[in-house]
């Protein structure tokens, strides 16, 4: 039975009330007001103002058209004179003595037709840059005076940067740089060029019917291994890499979830009636899940060296106190009635774990098992870049370049297809064994019989 105070009176009663809600009024403005608070502090603290000047949209742009296309290099050596013709300025994509795209004229002096009226010459001395619309920049690089830079007169334009020993010209068809040392003009085009075939192979510039035809007629095998053996994309390599990705993810992943299970039932009220092998076993998880897989990675990495192997024992680590925990937690909310029923029928102690507990936690095992492979997929390529394996090797390797940032693109890409794939994997996995689809298509077939059998004369 419950009392009321009668002495209050309703002005009383009305002053609680306003108290009461005023003070929810005040909880919940200082919850956003302490976000707001927050978000200033970070807005300083991170001097987001002095971030967005120091911020280089001319750079990001570059960065992004790296990303999608591709651009050749046309290098004049200003000490000898000889001009070479290379996509992305490397040797495995530079074009045979005497030869060069159909856009650069070769000869004692070189002509570098850049479309739309910009036109690039290469003397013997001087190097020209017929610009529409501004005039022809002049330079002349000597050792010993460095480069001598002649424009057109008026104010330089904000796309030319001219100093002593260096001259740059950055227009919307090129960019022509100016050394004491060489020359360089740049290009871009859309594409990943020379991702099939490179310059020396006898397949490049082919188009897709010859090479169907070609394939036919018996030259399959040579036509991929052209293919796979690209030195310049390394399919070969990136492939064997994205292996060893998923490699590392999956023993990290499958050898943590055999360690963790056994060691989740000492860790269990109902399974281990010593308290102190329980708190240790609970601790010992904690511990090894406290770490984060990238500090285990730097760990080993000292003790065993760098390699795949290391990337995933750190996987194994971590993951071993994550299914600890979970797996342990799992076992403490078996229902006990089954296991006493296998019990029963005079099941020994193995065959109670195996029939009566096992079958409970199956579900519980595999959905985390599949969840934690497809997140290590994602973890393996980050580890890989610390340990040397791997696709997150390759693509550290591309980045620290600053140069081929379309094979950035290219490893990103085949990063989230290969994630998206075990995504997939794994969800199929989760169906088939947790769900039971199969088993649920073969029920309703069997009833369909049964149902059709009491159907007959």
């Amino acid at each position: 039975m419950t009392t009321f105070d009668t002495t209050l009176t309703p002005a009383d009663l009305k002053s609680d009330v306003s108290r009461l809600f005023m003070k929810k009024r005040l909880v919940n403005f200082a919850l956003p007001a302490a976000v707001l608070a927050y978000l200033a502090y970070v807005f300083v603290a991170f001097d987001m103002p002095g971030l967005w000047e120091r911020a280089s949209l001319d750079n990001a742009k570059t960065l992004v058209s790296d990303s999608y296309s591709y651009k050749t290099h046309v290098t004049r050596d200003n000490r000898s004179g000889e001009v070479s013709v290379a996509i992305e300025g490397e040797r495995k994509g530079a074009y045979p003595d005497g030869t060069a795209a159909d856009w650069v004229a070769l000869g004692e002096t070189t002509v570098i037709d850049l479309e739309d009226g910009h036109r690039v010459t290469f003397g013997p001395e001087t190097i020209e840059y017929a610009i529409p619309g501004y005039g022809t920049v002049r330079a002349t690089p000597s050792r010993s005076a460095g480069v001598r830079a002649e424009l057109p007169e008026g104010d330089v334009p904000d796309w030319i940067n001219v100093s002593k020993n260096r001259l740059a010209v950055t227009t919307e068809a090129g960019r022509l740089t100016v050394t004491r040392n060489r020359a360089e003009v740049f290009r871009y085009f859309a594409g990943w060029e020379l991702f099939f075939f490179t310059l020396d192979s006898p397949y490049y510039g082919m188009g897709a019917g010859e090479l169907l035809h070609r394939a036919a007629t018996g030259e399959a095998g040579a036509i991929f291994q052209e293919f796979w053996t690209n030195k310049m994309w390394r399919h070969q390599d990136v492939a064997w890499a994205i292996a060893e990705t998923l490699l590392m993810a999956f023993l990290g992943t499958i050898g943590a979830g055999l360690i963790a299970l056994p060691l989740a039932f000492a860790a269990t009220r109902n399974f281990m009636p010593l308290r102190g092998i329980r708190f240790a076993m609970r601790r010992l998880f904690d511990f090894v899940r406290g770490v984060d897989s990238l500090i285990w990675t730097v760990v080993l990495a000292r003790a065993f060296g760098p390699g795949p192997l290391t990337g995933a024992l750190a996987i194994l680590v971590t993951d071993t106190g994550t299914f600890g925990k979970i797996f342990s937690e799992a076992l403490e909310n078996v229902d006990q009635k089954q296991i006493e029923g296998v019990v029963s029928t005079g099941a020994k102690p193995v065959q109670r774990y195996r029939f009566g507990v096992i079958p409970q936690i199956t579900p519980v095992l595999l959905s985390q098992l599949l969840y934690f492979l497809e997140s290590n997929t994602r973890s393996a390529t980050i580890i890989g870049a610390i340990t040397g394996g791997g696709i997150g090797l390759l693509l550290t390797q591309a980045i620290i370049t600053q140069k081929d940032w379309e094979e950035v693109a290219y490893y990103i890409t085949l990063i989230i297809l290969m994630v998206m794939l075990m995504d997939w994997f794994s969800g199929w996995l989760r169906r088939r064994l947790i769900k039971g689809e199969g088993g649920k298509a073969r029920r309703k077939l069997a009833k369909a019989e049964k149902g059709s059998a009491f159907l007959l004369p």
